[in-house]
C-alpha cells in the first residue's frame, strides 16, 4: 500500500503503525460485530418486506400531508423493527432532545411526577425538565421531578428507587447511553431488570427509554424487555447517515397517539405532517442503519484500545461488551481535549480545514468543544467528537459511516496529541 496518501492526510508512519498493531488484535471482535449487523439487517429487511414497501412510498407529500402512504408504512416498519404497537417517525421532530421532550410533554400532566432512576439526565434535558429553569419546561407546567443517583459502581440503587416511587410517579425515564458522563452505558438486559423492578412496584407507571446511540448495537432493543416507549433521533443510528432530520417514538399505541397530537394539534394528530420528499432517505437510512452502526462500533472499539494502551481511562474499556456507539476518553486537560477534537475535525470530509474551539452552546451549562465535519449538521452517527470543558476533561467520540473513516479519524486525533507533545509513542 502507498503510505504517502496517509501522510497527505496528516498521519505519520509511526502513528499509522501503532494503529495497525492494535487492529491485528481486534479481528475476532470485528467478526462478531459483522454477525450482529447481519442479524439486524435481516430484521430491518423483514420489516420492510412485511409492510410491502414499494415505489409509491418514496413520493413526496406537501401541505397537510393527508394520506401519505409512505409515511404510514415507514411508521409501521419502525414499529415492527422495535416490536411495538405503534411508532411516530417524522421530519417535524427536529432532534433527539425534541423527541424526548415531545414524549414527556405528551404523557405528563400537571401534578404528575417524572422519575429518573439512573441519575442526572443528558445536559439538554435539564432545561426540558426544569432542573435548570427554562421557558416552557415541565416544571413550569406543574410537573415535578426527582432522581435517584446511581451507586458508586454505576449500578442501580434499587432501595432508594423503591422509596422514590409514589402516588404521583407517572413516568419513569431511563437514559440508555452515558451522555456527558463517564458512567457505564446500560445493557438492554440491565434495562429490562430495572423495568421489571419498577413495574412490580407500580404496574401502571409508564417507562420511557432514551434509546439514542444504542439502536442496533445488540440483537434486541429496550422495547423487547418491557419499555412502553423508546425514543431516538434519526441523525443518529437509525438514520444510517442519510436522514437529514427527524426523530422517532415507538411504543404503546395510546402513548404514541398522544405524541402525535402534541406534535401537531388536538384533533389533527398523526393525520397531518408532510414528508416533503425526504422519504427515500429515511427508508434507505433505516435499511443501512445496521451496517453503519456496526462501523461506528468498530471505530469505538478501536478508539478504546488505542487510548487505553496509552494509559488513559476509557469508558467502556478496551475489552468490555458495548451497548452504544459512544466512546468516552478521559484526557485530563483542556489542551488534550482540543488536540483530540482537532484531529477528528481534520479527518472530516466536510469542513476539514476548520479548527474547533470551546464555546457556549444552547442547552449546556459549560463551554463545549465539538468536532464534526458531517454531511448532515449535528449528525453523530457520522464521525464526531465533543465534550464539555470540565473535569474529568472527557471527550466523547462517536460515529463513522465506514470503519476506514473512523480509523483515520482516531489516528489523526492521536497525531494531534503527538504533535502537541501530550503523547510520546
Amino acid at each position: 500500500m502507498d503510505f504517502s496518501l496517509y501522510e497527505k492526510l496528516g498521519i505519520s508512519k509511526k502513528v499509522y503503525e501503532f494503529g495497525e498493531e492494535i487492529i491485528k488484535t481486534l479481528k475476532q471482535r470485528f467478526l462478531e460485530i459483522d454477525a450482529l449487523a447481519e442479524y439486524n439487517q435481516a430484521k430491518v429487511l423483514y420489516a420492510l418486506q412485511k409492510n410491502r414497501v414499494d415505489a409509491s412510498c418514496m413520493q413526496a407529500s406537501t401541505g397537510y400531508g393527508y394520506d401519505d402512504i409512505g409515511r404510514e408504512k415507514l411508521e409501521k416498519t419502525y414499529a415492527d423493527i422495535f416490536h411495538t404497537e405503534s411508532a411516530l417517525v417524522r421530519p417535524q421532530i427536529t432532534c433527539g432532545t425534541h423527541a424526548l421532550s415531545l414524549a414527556l410533554n405528551a404523557n405528563l400532566l400537571p401534578g404528575d411526577e417524572l422519575l429518573s432512576p439512573v441519575g442526572k439526565p443528558y445536559d439538554t434535558l435539564e432545561e426540558v425538565i426544569g432542573i435548570r429553569n427554562s421557558t416552557c419546561s415541565l416544571k413550569e407546567y406543574g410537573v415535578s421531578y426527582r432522581q435517584v443517583d446511581l451507586l458508586k459502581d454505576g449500578t442501580f440503587d434499587y432501595e432508594n428507587i423503591k422509596k422514590a416511587i409514589n402516588e404521583k410517579t407517572k413516568l419513569i425515564t431511563i437514559q440508555r447511553s452515558k451522555g456527558y458522563q463517564t458512567r457505564p452505558t446500560f445493557s438492554v438486559k440491565q434495562i429490562g431488570e430495572l423495568i421489571k423492578f419498577v413495574k412490580d412496584i407500580k404496574p401502571e407507571v409508564i417507562v420511557m427509554v432514551d434509546n439514542c446511540y444504542g439502536e442496533f448495537t445488540c440483537d434486541i432493543e429496550p422495547s423487547d424487555v418491557g419499555a412502553d416507549m423508546v425514543v431516538g433521533s434519526l441523525i443518529k443510528n437509525p438514520g444510517g447517515g442519510l436522514a437529514p432530520i427527524g426523530g422517532y417514538i415507538a411504543g404503546r399505541y395510546d402513548l404514541v397517539e398522544r405524541c402525535g397530537y402534541k406534535l401537531t394539534s388536538a384533533g389533527l394528530g398523526r393525520e397531518v405532517g408532510a414528508t416533503l420528499g425526504i422519504l427515500p432517505k429515511l427508508y434507505q437510512g433505516i435499511f443501512l442503519a445496521p451496517t453503519v452502526t456496526a462501523s461506528a462500533l468498530k471505530g469505538a472499539i478501536f478508539a478504546a484500545n488505542v487510548y487505553e494502551k496509552l494509559g488513559y481511562k476509557v469508558v467502556p474499556n478496551a475489552t468490555e461488551d458495548r451497548h452504544d456507539i459512544i466512546q468516552a476518553v478521559e484526557l485530563k486537560s483542556e489542551k488534550a481535549m482540543c488536540a483530540f477534537c482537532r484531529g477528528i475535525q481534520y479527518a472530516a470530509p466536510v469542513d476539514s480545514y476548520v479548527t474547533p474551539i470551546p464555546a457556549d452552546m444552547p442547552g449546556y451549562d459549560s463551554q463545549v468543544i465539538m468536532a464534526a465535519g458531517a454531511f448532515v449538521q449535528g449528525s453523530s452517527i457520522e464521525l464526531s467528537a465533543d465534550g464539555p470543558i470540565r473535569e474529568p476533561y472527557a471527550v466523547y467520540f462517536q460515529g463513522g459511516l465506514t470503519f476506514p473513516h473512523a480509523k483515520i479519524g482516531i489516528l489523526r486525533s492521536l497525531q494531534e496529541m503527538v504533535n502537541d507533545g501530550i503523547i510520546s509513542l
